[in-house]
C-alpha cells in the first residue's frame, strides 16, 4: 500500500508540472460542461445549477483547506476586493451566461465559441499587462476570430451586419470576454497555495449565486426542484469543470501565464464537437468544421507568443 501510495504522488507531482497535461484535462472537463448544459434542459434551471455546482465544490473543499484558508486570510483580506471581482467574472457570472446560452444555441456552437476566450485574453494582456503580441500570434488571433465569426453567424457573416445573431451565442460570447477577464485577473493574485486561493474564489461565488436563485424561487412561475438528472449534473460540473479543472487552470497559468494557457481554450470545440455529436447527436455542419480548423490553427500559431513577466506576476 505504501509503494502505491508513493507511485500516485509520484504520479501527480509530474501532472502538476506539465502545463500541457493539465490544460488538455482542463479544456476536456470544459467540454463536458458544454454537454452537462444541454443535458440540463428541463432538468434543473441554470440559476439552481451554477449555486448548486459551487456549494457542492465547498462541500469538498472546506473540510481539506478550511485550516489553510484561515492562515493566508491576512494575505487574502488586503485584496479581497479584487479576489470578489474575479470570482463573479470568472464562476458566478460567466456559469449563469453559460447555462443561459445553452437554452437557446448548441453544444457544438458554445465549444466553437469558446475559442475566443483566449483573443479575450490576449486583448486584456495587452491593456492590462503591457504583454505585447507578436505578428505571428495576431495572425493566429484574426484566423481564430474567423473561426467564431463563422459560428456566431450561423455560417453566414453578412447576417452580422444586420445584427442577425443567435441569443444564446451572443450570451456565450459574453460570457467567454468575462472569463478572459478572470484570466487576466489571476495576474497578480495573492501570494498563497492554488487551493487555497481557489477555496476562496468558490466560497465568493457561492455567496453571490444566492441572491439570483432566492429571487428565481420566488418570481418564477411553476417554481421545480432539480430532478434526479439534474442533481446527477451538479455532482459531475463540481467535480470536474469546477474542482478539477480550475485548480489545474490555475497551475498552468502559474507555469506558463495567462496568454499561452488560455490558448488551449481552443482545444474545447474539439472535444465538445466531438461529444455533442456522438452523445446529443446534434448536427455537424460544414461551417463548423471550417470554423473548428481557423481555432485550433491559432493555437499552433499563438504559442510563438512573447514570454515576459505574465507568467510571474504574483504578488
Amino acid at each position: 500500500m505504501t509503494s502505491q501510495i508513493r507511485i500516485m504522488r509520484a504520479v501527480l507531482d509530474d501532472l502538476y508540472q506539465s502545463p500541457t497535461l493539465l490544460l488538455v484535462l482542463t479544456t476536456l472537463f470544459w467540454a463536458g460542461n458544454v454537454i452537462a448544459g444541454q443535458l440540463a434542459l428541463g432538468e434543473i434551471t441554470p440559476l439552481q445549477l451554477v449555486l448548486f455546482r459551487w456549494v457542492g465544490v465547498l462541500l469538498i473543499l472546506w473540510p481539506l483547506y478550511a485550516g489553510e484558508v484561515r492562515k493566508h486570510w491576512p494575505i487574502a483580506r488586503p485584496r479581497i476586493g479584487r479576489i470578489i471581482v474575479t470570482s463573479v467574472s470568472g464562476f458566478t457570472l460567466f456559469n449563469i451566461l453559460f447555462y443561459w446560452g445553452s437554452e437557446t444555441t448548441s453544444a457544438v456552437n458554445i465549444g466553437i465559441l469558446q475559442g475566443s476566450i483566449p483573443v479575450f485574453t490576449m486583448i486584456g494582456a495587452f491593456f492590462f499587462l503591457g504583454v505585447r503580441a507578436g505578428f505571428v500570434q495576431l495572425i493566429g488571433v484574426g484566423i481564430t476570430l474567423i473561426g467564431v465569426v463563422l459560428v456566431a453567424s450561423g455560417g453566414s457573416p453578412l447576417d452580422l451586419l444586420q445584427l442577425q445573431i443567435n441569443q444564446g451565442d451572443l450570451l456565450m460570447l459574453i460570457a467567454c470576454f468575462l472569463y478572459a477577464a478572470y484570466t487576466v485577473m489571476l495576474v497578480g493574485r495573492p501570494a498563497m497555495p492554488d487551493t487555497v486561493f481557489f477555496t476562496l474564489l468558490a466560497t465568493v461565488s457561492a455567496l453571490t449565486a444566492l441572491p439570483p436563485a432566492i429571487i428565481e424561487f420566488f418570481v418564477a412561475e411553476n417554481y421545480s426542484w432539480p430532478t434526479l438528472q439534474g442533481w446527477l449534473l451538479v455532482i459531475y460540473v463540481a467535480v470536474f469543470p469546477s474542482w478539477l479543472a480550475q485548480l489545474f487552470f490555475l497551475r498552468g497559468v502559474d507555469l506558463i501565464g495567462p496568454g499561452r494557457a488560455g490558448v488551449y481554450a481552443n482545444l474545447v470545440p474539439v472535444f465538445a464537437a466531438a461529444m455533442a455529436v456522438g452523445l446529443l447527436g446534434q448536427p455537424f455542419e460544414t461551417y463548423h468544421a471550417v470554423a473548428i480548423v481557423a481555432v485550433i490553427g491559432g493555437i499552433a500559431l499563438a504559442q510563438n507568443a512573447p514570454r515576459p513577466r505574465e507568467a510571474t506576476g504574483r504578488g
